[in-house]
């Protein structure tokens, strides 16, 4: 698997999936406080209530069909990304 965490718009089947994931944002923190690596919605829907998104981590992702796009713009974001996550993971 590459290297987590993957661009928005990146289009995946999760383990045991049977629908395709659209990847649509980063670090979701669920109601009992548990944190995931992504967010998503299915795929080719879109969000079509906030109350269907899906809260998946990096190693339940079965295959990738398609990457998002990435620029420096994400680029600059994923550092920043991955040092706020070792920062709280080392508080």
């Amino acid at each position: 698997m590459e290297e987590k965490y993957l661009p928005i718009g990146t289009v995946v089947m999760l383990n045991g999936g049977t629908k395709r994931t659209m990847i649509v944002g980063f670090c979701p923190i669920a109601e009992d406080g548990k944190r995931y690596d992504y967010i998503g919605c299915l795929y080719p829907e879109g969000v079509v209530s906030p109350n269907e998104s899906l809260l998946f981590n990096h190693d339940q992702v079965e295959k990738i069909y398609a990457k998002g796009f990435t620029d420096q713009e994400h680029e600059e974001f994923m550092t920043k990304l991955k040092e706020i996550i070792i920062r709280k993971e080392n508080e």
